[in-house]
């Protein structure tokens, strides 16, 4: 099993919701963030001081997939989830040992 976690444009959340229904993975954990990449920052300009903003809203989003469907997954957010600026997001991968679903105890993929 694979952890995604997916940082986003906020535009782009039903697009990537879209994508994980379509490949049959519902469970999603969503939070609004504040982050800063490759961007240009930008300034604001008053008489006495320069301040330099270059935190923006994203969306970060977590889920896991199984192995087998990772590579589909990925290359559908590309494929959708790009405007080919800067900003775009991120994906970061990592693998996951286990998992359990607290109220009945099941481990591993059926709690997917």
């Amino acid at each position: 099993m694979k952890k995604l976690e997916i940082i986003i444009r906020p535009e782009k959340l039903e697009t990537l919701k879209a994508i994980l229904v379509k490949n049959e993975y519902n469970g999603m954990t969503v939070t609004a963030a504040m982050g800063c990449g490759h961007q240009k920052t930008l300034a604001d300009k008053s008489e006495r001081e320069t301040m330099e903003v270059n935190l923006l809203p994203k969306i970060h989003v977590m889920t896991v997939v199984l192995d087998e469907d990772m590579e589909e997954i990925l290359t559908e957010i590309h494929e959708k989830l790009s405007t080919g600026n800067v900003g775009d997001g991120t994906v970061f991968v990592s693998e996951v040992i286990d998992v359990m679903r607290i109220r009945t105890g099941e481990r591993g993929h059926k709690v997917l």
